[in-house]
């Protein structure tokens, strides 16, 4: 048999294409010629396949070889082609028959110069792929395993050089480990193994500060996004490093969702790839705009898709340069990314919770008399942060200095536990979850619209003071909308259905700062 085709995938984006792998072998001038729209990695392979397959103790004889990857219209990118090309070549040259294994099953990997099998990235995406295309089997790396294992109803057949892989397709004898499935008993257990980020601190190592604790928990519990504002060293770091420890658990649609995700981009545990708990993500103030909202002439995820259904953390916000800032305005508000490309459309997933903190002033003593900024340098400072971002915060707390009597704990109560903390906001998450059971809102934060109206209602003296503080406060739209989202989240922290006065008057108080200090120098 001269020519064969065998089944694999490739990666644009998040999507997965399937690609067959067609190859030719006939009598003529010895070449390997390589078709399909290819990258300079996939061109590449030639070399590779021709010798893993010598250093497998196979011939490779001085045939015609040509190869292509169709559909010819889509850009073939990476090293996962070697192992279907290096089949598909044997197949061609007699070395194996085209059976039934090799008709239903998708062939992944990357080879290395002596026949051993490489892992790649975006298995888990491929092996989802396959299984929405009715292909039965997947061949997979050795170290790629766990990861494909995770998709149920297709059979992964893990191998770690070309021989495992062509004993199998000869013969049908796994060369893997054992079959497994995530059946959906082990998937209600998820529990926090994946780890994204660095440990957790608890907020029972957080003394004082207990109006930042109480909008760190309205925050997390809404799905809010948040400002500390105040002096270095009050806390407002630790604050947000605490809240990672307080999001309620991912369901398991969240928690593939996440994994594939950080599967294309090769950052999973092979030991444990499934990701279970939310990701904590931390960028320092020289980012680009590429690295924090993704980008690159082929487009990867950014910061903020790493973020996806976690906390994306800015630290030192005024020191990012303004520009940087001003691309997250869409995404906060369409929880996507469209990046646009002249081969095409990238959409990348971008739900997450913004968390920032920033000082008042260059030296961080503004409003004391111990501060020694001008009030030129205070505007510069404050108007890097803008007006229309500002309004995609829903909630601004100043951090005051800590006092010596909080930090001595004979003297004060400890404070409480970020298990207790996170009892509450799984309790209030829940309540948002039966409020919202027929629609696509999983939190008070991405309420808009219709909902809005209809769940954040308020009665005649909450609309009274409402009208106040949008008048008194010089409040957008924007910001009287993500008010009443604020109230409906205390409402359900305190088990309340309507949004009381009490509620509203607190939501307000997380507006002022605005006020305080951008309304005066900015």
């Amino acid at each position: 048999m001269s020519f064969s085709t065998v089944k694999s995938a490739a990666m644009e984006g998040l999507a997965v294409e399937m690609v067959y792998v067609e190859a030719d072998v006939s009598n003529g001038l010895p070449i390997f010629h390589m078709v399909g729209y290819l990258s300079s990695e996939v061109k590449e392979a030639a070399e590779r396949v021709r010798s893993a397959v010598r250093n497998s103790g196979l011939e490779f004889p001085a045939k015609r070889v040509v190869i292509n990857l169709s559909p010819a219209t889509m850009r073939k990118r990476g090293a996962s082609f070697d192992l279907p090309i290096a089949v598909a070549i044997l197949t061609s040259l007699g070395v194996l028959q085209q059976n039934r294994r090799m008709k239903d099953c998708m062939i992944i990997g990357e080879l290395g110069l002596d026949g051993q099998v490489r892992k790649v990235p975006g298995i888990l995406s491929m092996v989802s792929e396959a299984k929405v295309q009715k292909v039965t089997s997947c061949i997979v790396p050795r170290e790629n395993e766990k990861e494909a294992e995770l998709v149920e109803g297709v059979r992964i057949i893990a191998v770690g050089s070309l021989r495992e892989c062509i004993s199998y397709l000869e013969d049908g004898d796994r060369t893997g480990g054992e079959q497994r499935y995530l059946g959906e008993k082990e998937a209600d257990k998820i529990e926090d193994r994946g780890k994204v980020g660095e440990e957790v601190p608890d907020f029972a190592d957080l003394y004082g500060q207990e109006n930042v604790r109480r909008a760190a928990e309205i925050a997390v519990a809404g799905g809010h996004n948040l400002l500390m504002v105040g002096p270095p060293g009050s806390g407002k770091t630790m604050t947000a490093k605490c809240m990672a420890g307080i999001l309620p658990p991912m369901n398991y649609e969240e928690s593939m969702e996440l994994t594939k995700l950080y599967s294309v981009m090769g950052m999973l545990d092979g030991k444990e790839p499934l990701i279970s708990r939310r990701p904590f993500r931390e960028v320092h103030h020289t980012a680009t705009r590429a690295a924090l909202i993704g980008g690159g002439i082929v487009p990867r995820p950014g910061e903020i898709s790493l973020a996806h259904s976690g906390i994306l953390f800015l630290d030192e916000l005024p020191e990012f340069k303004r520009s940087v800032l001003e691309v997250l305005r869409q995404p906060l508000e369409q929880r996507s990314i469209q990046i646009t490309r002249t081969s095409g459309n990238y959409i990348f997933p971008a739900d997450f919770m913004l968390v920032s903190a920033m000082n008042t002033c260059p030296c961080g003593k503004f409003p004391s008399t111990a501060c020694i900024c001008t009030p030129a340098q205070i505007q510069a400072y404050l108007s890097k942060i803008s007006q229309p971002f500002l309004d995609r915060i829903d909630l601004s707390v100043e951090a005051s200095k800590v006092e010596y009597r909080d930090l001595v704990k004979e003297s004060v109560s400890c404070p409480e536990s970020s298990a207790v903390i996170k009892a509450r906001v799984c309790e209030a998450r829940k309540r948002q979850k039966i409020r919202y059971q027929n629609t696509k809102i999983q939190c008070n934060a991405m309420l808009h619209g219709a909902e809005l109206s209809k769940y954040c209602r308020l009665n005649g003296e909450e609309m009274r003071l409402m009208g106040q503080a949008y008048d008194v406060l010089n409040l957008t739209a924007r910001s009287y909308h993500r008010i009443l989202k604020v109230a409906r989240t205390i409402a359900d922290l305190d088990y309340s259905e309507e949004i009381k006065m009490e509620h509203l008057q607190e939501a307000i108080g997380y507006r002022t700062l605005d006020r305080k200090y951008w309304g005066r120098y900015v």
